[in-house]
């Protein structure tokens, strides 16, 4: 499941048909299909501000058989957004808890407290799965970056997203150019699609005029996973995150990860044990800063990355845990009951 995702952007409200809710309102409510929803960092963080966008996802949660956060948190987030009464809340009002326990795997936690929620809400963290194009040439992709820098001591910071405000690319980029003139051989290269229009031309702007920045379009999962193996660090500057599968996927490989000091990246990144946190472009200048000249905390965090998302982010588990809670959309709540 977590290998169809779209690597940029937002993989939000997906349900049957894989849309968003927000998008597509009268695909996700009123059509007497059982579906379940995945909520994600845009629609709690973001969308929820805005009035049209939190009726039709309240609507939708109201229908939806089952919800699944990646975090407690979020779970808890979208369990004081949405109080009222569920007509669909078939889990907690009619499914015998001898099933649930039997059913269900240990490590899903229902929410309990406010009836809107009542037991539809499930916490699965992303499953992550990398597999780095083998094939792929480093030195081509410099090229294509017109990056002349020697390899040798060549020191590259990849930040991967959608272009888009709430992913804030730009946060960076005055503070690294700035480093990149004292240190030619470190530089901010930011991958991901195209998402918003008018922002894109932003950043197009910007990063033009910037030394030691440069600006890639999306590619391939398999060539991007090659792009953050054969970099020196995972860059992440969002306003706001759910939980961000490219910080897992460089864990998984074995780069070193800073990140934006937010509640949806401190989640996952513990600071200066599976990375590091910043909270302004000063910060993460200096945090850069240490981990190039500091071999041994660059070990330690890689390796401690590693173990973590080996631990607490199985694609098996995650595919397991979407298997039994799909079944659940195979008959009527009363027949399960």
């Amino acid at each position: 499941m977590a290998g169809r995702r779209r690597r940029c952007g937002s993989c939000s409200w997906r349900r049957c048909g894989r849309t968003r809710a927000t998008r597509s309102q009268r695909g996700a409510s009123g059509h007497g299909i059982p579906f379940g929803i995945i909520f994600g960092g845009t629609d709690l963080n973001e969308d929820v501000n805005q009035g049209e966008k939190n009726q039709v996802m309240g609507k939708v949660l109201e229908e939806a058989r089952f919800a699944v956060a990646f975090t407690e948190s979020m779970k808890e987030m979208a369990r004081l957004q949405w109080n009222t009464e569920s007509k669909t809340d078939f889990i907690g009002r009619h499914l015998h808890r001898s099933w649930l326990s039997t059913f269900l795997p240990f490590h899903l936690k229902t929410s309990a407290g406010i009836p809107h929620a009542q037991g539809k809400i499930y916490v699965q963290s992303q499953g992550i799965a990398t597999a780095p194009n083998t094939a792929f040439s480093w030195h081509t992709f410099l090229q294509r970056a017109e990056i002349k820098q020697s390899t040798d001591n060549l020191h590259v910071f990849l930040l991967i997203c959608g272009l888009r405000p709430v992913k804030d690319p730009l946060y960076l980029v005055d503070a690294f150019a700035e480093w990149h003139q004292e240190e030619p051989n470190v530089y901010m290269v930011i991958i991901g699609p195209e998402v918003d229009p008018v922002f894109t031309r932003e950043v197009k702007a910007k990063v033009k005029r910037s030394t030691g920045v440069r600006l890639i379009p999306e590619m391939p999962q398999d060539e991007l996973h090659a792009v953050v193996k054969n970099s020196f660090a995972l860059v992440n500057s969002s306003v706001s995150e759910g939980m961000s599968a490219a910080i897992l996927e460089a864990m998984d490989l074995e780069v070193p990860v800073l990140a934006r000091d937010i509640p949806g990246n401190a989640a996952v990144v513990k600071h200066e044990v599976t990375g590091l946190l910043f909270s302004d472009p000063q910060e993460f200048v200096q945090l850069a800063k240490r981990l190039v000249r500091d071999p041994a905390l660059e070990k330690d965090i890689v390796a401690n990355g590693r173990r973590y998302v080996r631990e607490h982010h199985s694609w098996q588990v995650e595919r397991d845990t979407y298997q039994r809670l799909v079944r659940t959309l195979e008959g009527s709540p009363e027949d399960l009951g």
